[in-house]
């Protein structure tokens, strides 16, 4: 007997691993399991990466059974929402028939609550939104009896622990208690001396030091953003990690604009950019993840070549919690630290306390490993749903443009073609008369309706100024672009019977009608001889 089977664990959750591909057990994991099945309360201390979610989950899983509505047995408190979604995800592979959730801010309330007032068996939480759905009397935590306190020591940093003992607080109080760390110092001390009885300790060898490589690059910070585009252009995925926030948007937004796929993750960003940052980096259609520390530990990324402290870290601690992205399950990986001529000093003293012997050096991308070859077919493949497709060529038929056709812009609006008999008379009036002479020579300006035509025996009623250079639409007998020559007798009695649609200006009839007596043989001057009173 070898492999889990010889650490005690149940068949059926044995044959569940084979089939996910997991045979042989990590070093974390075979010392722990057989302690944790036998029910006694643990303290693991590994490395991000050593594989010690299973070194929970699986006594976990193997322990626990079902449970009330509102009454979970499995208790998983995690940091950070993307972490807890990750252990949720391992839990689940092996789960077999147990119902696991993961409880996290940033997402709706409702369907959380909704779950556990249904029955849920392992609940994996952030402390914060596990408080909030107990306030809404959605969860109780008397009949929890196996809980696990993952990632202790970033709990401490991130200001949680006051949350997590009130947590515990509520817990059943003969429960096993779990608690993983990469660390131990006197804030997780004091947590394991106040939750746990008599707890075994396990401290997990760390790995050796050739596996990842330190680099203290002196670059000033405009020359960074170059600097780090050829870095991962050189050796393919790469977590980029910024002091701030903004300053994550920033780098992510300039590597775009310098031609190198990247995506930002940290605090401000919603769930659902953040999963989809994670995963467009995990299937490889980002090269780079830049991040601030809310990433630093506990983000499981499978094939990280390289690690960028883009700024500097202030504490030795979150240098190493950084840097445990690459160089994990016993891959190499490469840590570049940027850092300026004046922080030299800062840099020695962080690599002294983190037990490297590196110092600080001007700039040798081709020094890097090149980029796998594999990271380089994931690269040059096409993207996935929920990236940008593609271009391809595309034929005419296939015009996506929501503009027409550079002839029916010309043309104007399309409309379906009617015969002439179908046509109403202002569309037939139109045809040959103002609005295509506008369109003819380009007069781009917008075509005002036509007002009805007054009626009246007074010709000077309701007058409306006609005149086509006005822009204001005309009839086409007053139109002189519509006119090839000067009118005859036909033009003047339309312009003095009218129109049937509008009712030219007085100016307009009396020119018509001069230039009407002039093409007669008429001389108008004569006509205009006042008539001698009586």
């Amino acid at each position: 007997m070898s492999g889990f089977a010889s650490l005690g664990v149940p068949p059926a959750l044995v044959a569940r691993l084979v089939a996910n591909g997991i045979e042989e057990p990590f070093p974390i994991q075979a010392a722990t399991i057989a302690d944790a099945l036998a029910g006694r309360d643990l303290c693991g201390k590994a490395h991000t990466g050593s594989g010690k979610t299973l070194a929970f989950a699986i006594p976990m899983v193997a322990s626990v059974t079902r449970s009330a509505p509102k009454k979970p047995h499995g208790l998983i408190l995690t940091p950070t929402r993307e972490l807890a979604l990750q252990v949720a995800d391992e839990v689940r592979m092996i789960s077999g028939d147990l119902r696991v959730l993961a409880v996290y801010g940033g997402a709706r309330i409702e369907p959380q609550l909704k779950a556990l007032r249904s029955g849920v068996d392992i609940v994996v939480a952030c402390p914060g939104r596990l408080l909030d759905v107990i306030e809404k009397k959605a969860c109780d935590l008397r009949s929890t009896d196996f809980v696990v306190v993952d990632e202790a020591d970033r709990m401490a940093d991130m200001g949680f622990l006051p949350d997590v003992r009130r947590l515990l607080d509520q817990t059943a109080p003969r429960r096993q208690t779990l608690l993983f760390s990469a660390t131990l110092d006197d804030a997780v001390a004091a947590l394991v001396r106040d939750y746990q009885d008599h707890p075994v300790v396990h401290e997990l060898a760390e790995e050796p030091a050739g596996d990842i490589t330190h680099h203290l690059w002196v670059a000033e910070r405009q020359a960074r953003l170059q600097l780090t585009a050829e870095i991962v252009e050189r050796v393919g995925a790469t977590v980029v990690f910024s002091r701030t926030r903004h300053g994550a948007d920033r780098i992510a937004r300039q590597l775009n604009a310098a031609g190198v796929k990247a995506a930002a993750i940290h605090g401000s960003r919603s769930q659902g950019q953040r999963e989809r940052a994670l995963r467009d980096f995990h299937d490889r259609r980002v090269a780079a993840l830049v991040a601030t520390d809310v990433a630093a530990r506990g983000i499981h990324v499978e094939g990280v070549n390289c690690v960028v402290h883009y700024d500097l870290p202030a504490d030795h601690k979150d240098y190493v919690h950084r840097s445990g992205r690459t160089g994990r399950a016993g891959a190499d990986g490469t840590v570049v630290a940027l850092l300026g001529a004046a922080q030299r000093r800062d840099a020695v003293k962080l690599a002294k306390q983190v037990g490297l012997t590196v110092e600080p050096c001007d700039p040798a991308v081709l020094d890097l490993p090149l980029m796998k070859r594999s990271d380089r077919r994931e690269s040059s493949a096409p993207e996935r749903s929920g990236g940008r497709r593609p271009r391809r060529e595309q034929g005419p038929t296939e015009r996506r443009s929501s503009k027409p056709p550079p002839a029916q812009r010309e043309a104007g609006p399309h409309r379906p073609h009617k015969p002439a008999s179908e046509r109403p008379r202002a569309q037939k009036a139109k045809a040959g008369g103002a609005d295509s002479s506008r369109r003819a020579s380009g007069d781009k300006r917008p075509r005002v309706e036509p007002k009805p035509a007054h009626s009246g025996p007074s010709p000077k009623a309701g007058r409306t100024r006609t005149n086509a250079s006005a822009g204001n639409g005309s009839t086409p007998v007053a139109s002189r672009r519509d006119r090839p020559g000067k009118p005859g007798g036909d033009a003047f009695e339309r312009v003095v019977s009218g129109s049937d649609k509008v009712r030219p200006s007085g100016a307009s009839r009396r020119k018509a009608k001069r230039e009407a007596q002039i093409a007669a043989g008429i001389d108008p001057s004569e006509l205009r001889k006042p008539k001698r009173r009586r």
